[in-house]
């Protein structure tokens, strides 16, 4: 076994997507910086991401009107101001990314002069949407990575999984304070310990949960599950975002087909090519998300469908391929001609509107640890996220949180001593088929009963589910090493708890959260709160 190591920094970052490489470079200049990445330093939801970054940029657009939309797509339970605090620091913050050399689309006004290309996607009611064609995602990641890689002051960490956060507690300590974080090196299959001053979840979302989900391996909830055992408040877990066009096809399984293509002119169909979406909103397939997914749901249910299918080839050729080359090009891969068929589509799990509660800061419960991203909640998406305030949101809250980090630096005592991980009464496991059971039952059950459209009977299954499942996992977590595939699932199973925990409190439907039993909106309404220590329904 190799000799355990000990790092030491200023601010330890989990994570390596927009948020994290955004803080990490705001940070820089001031202090030292550790990024984890669990995989890849690029492996991320962020270089998934398609469609855009919604700012005002357009003169006939305005900020008051991005807050109303965003109000609007989050279907009442949005803090309003968190919502304008986001879209007023909105197009500063895409001038750093432009600064940062992010290459988003232009194009030449009638004048001949240059702007930036904005498309338009669904509740928007603007063109406000800055994109790199139609991987956005990959535009903003490979740059900030490009840029991380040049700090003398940034050190990156990668294939190391965060395990569990060091807190004053777990210490014996007094205060609410977070002293680091236990992490595996997946390299030398080692624990090893990094203090620090600061720390900041940036490690995305949970929709990994799910059996069909959009998003890659490394989206397993994580900073939520560490937060949660550390003490923190996790706020609207039961909204999770069901991306209305998910490819069907067996060989580009989580592939998605981004909302922009409806923006520019897509319409959704029935297997016998008729439209369906005007039936159900005004807005047709420029509705929100969470209208979209249900109607795509009910018509799969009704018709007995596999999938539906989203068509644009009735647009110029050439308009398809400069718009989305890269889905073009991965569904002509699998012998797909967008620009001649239509493209058979699914709803699938994408986003976690919920999280780790934070202040405007990004800060936590705890006094130096903070959460940005898609893992915080910090009220901007209520119960339905509007398509591409997701990066937008990272980049905001993740310069904010540089912003308070910095001035509490000099705050700060030097670290605590931590104690190495204790390993002394585990073993190394001979039944790693346990883990893969209990990977693939929890994700069963929560697309059976957790997904799209809930009743109370459902998810009373799920959580009675649940609790067995994390019983056995806890039992196997205490008595074998630790793994990639153990930390995910523990993860996992208590994200899925609070989940269902949360759906089972809301007696309502609103957004994203769809229940037979309750299928009206209550006539008050607000956030749905979990504390640790607390009871469960």
């Amino acid at each position: 076994m190799n000799q355990k190591k000990h790092h030491n920094t200023d601010v330890a970052i989990i994570g390596s997507g927009a948020a994290g490489l955004t803080l990490a470079l705001t940070l820089a200049n001031h202090c030292n910086v550790v990024v984890i990445s669990k995989g890849p330093l690029k492996e991320g939801s962020t270089l998934y991401a398609q469609g855009g970054i919604a700012a005002v940029f357009d003169k006939d657009d305005s900020i008051e009107s991005h807050v109303e939309d965003t109000l609007d797509a989050g279907a009442g339970l949005c803090d309003r101001a968190a919502v304008h605090y986001t879209a007023s620091n909105a197009k500063q913050c895409m001038q750093w990314l432009i600064e940062q050399g992010v290459p988003f689309d232009m194009e030449r006004d009638q004048q001949g002069k240059e702007r930036y290309h904005l498309t338009r996607e669904g509740g928007h009611s603007h063109r406000r949407i800055l994109h790199a064609a139609d991987a956005t995602g990959k535009a903003v990641q490979t740059t900030l990575i490009d840029r991380v890689k040049e700090h003398k002051n940034i050190t990156l960490l990668e294939r190391y999984n965060a395990i569990d956060l060091i807190t004053a507690n777990k210490l014996g300590l007094t205060g609410k304070h977070c002293h680091g974080i236990y992490v595996w090196n997946r390299e030398l299959e080692q624990v090893e310990i990094i203090s620090a001053k600061f720390v900041a979840l940036a490690t995305g979302g949970a929709s990994k949960v799910y059996l069909y989900t959009s998003n890659p391996d490394v989206a397993s909830g994580d900073g939520i599950a560490m937060a949660w055992r550390a003490g923190c408040s996790v706020a609207n877990m039961e909204f999770n975002q069901f991306h209305p066009t998910s490819l069907y096809h067996p060989e580009l399984q989580n592939f998605l087909i981004t909302e922009a293509m409806r923006g520019e002119g897509a319409y959704l169909l029935r297997p016998d090519g008729s439209r369906f979406m005007p039936d159900f909103d005004e807005r047709a397939e420029l509705a929100p998300r969470d209208i979209v997914a249900r109607a795509i749901d009910y018509e799969m249910k009704r018709l007995g469908a596999n999938c539906v299918y989203l068509d644009i080839s009735h647009k110029d050729d050439d308009f398809i391929i400069d718009h989305f080359p890269t889905i073009y090009a991965k569904c002509l891969s699998v012998g797909l001609d967008i620009t001649k068929e239509p493209i058979p589509v699914v709803p699938a799990a994408h986003y976690t509107c919920g999280g780790v509660m934070t202040d405007f800061n990004g800060k936590t419960d705890l006094d130096n640890l903070y959460a940005i991203g898609e893992v915080a909640y910090t009220g901007l998406h209520g119960a339905n996220r509007m398509a591409s305030n997701s990066l937008l949101e990272c980049i905001v809250f993740a310069q904010a949180a540089a912003k308070d980090i910095m001035a509490k630096l000099s705050l700060v005592n030097e670290p605590v001593t931590i104690p190495d991980w204790d390993e002394s009464r585990v073993s190394n496991s001979d039944e790693e088929v346990v883990i893969t059971h209990n990977w693939h039952e929890l994700r069963l059950f929560m697309w059976d009963y957790v997904g799209i459209v809930r009743t109370t009977k459902r998810l009373e299954r799920a959580l009675r589910r649940i609790e067995l499942l994390q019983q056995e996992i806890q039992e196997y977590y205490a008595n074998f090493r630790v793994t990639n595939n153990l930390l995910e699932l523990r993860n996992l199973a208590q994200v899925a708890e609070l989940i269902i925990r949360c759906a089972l409190e809301r007696k309502e439907s609103r957004g994203l959260h769809y229940t037979l039993d309750y299928p009206n909106l209550a006539e008050q309404s607000g956030p749905t709160i979990l504390k640790p220590n607390t009871k469960k329904p």
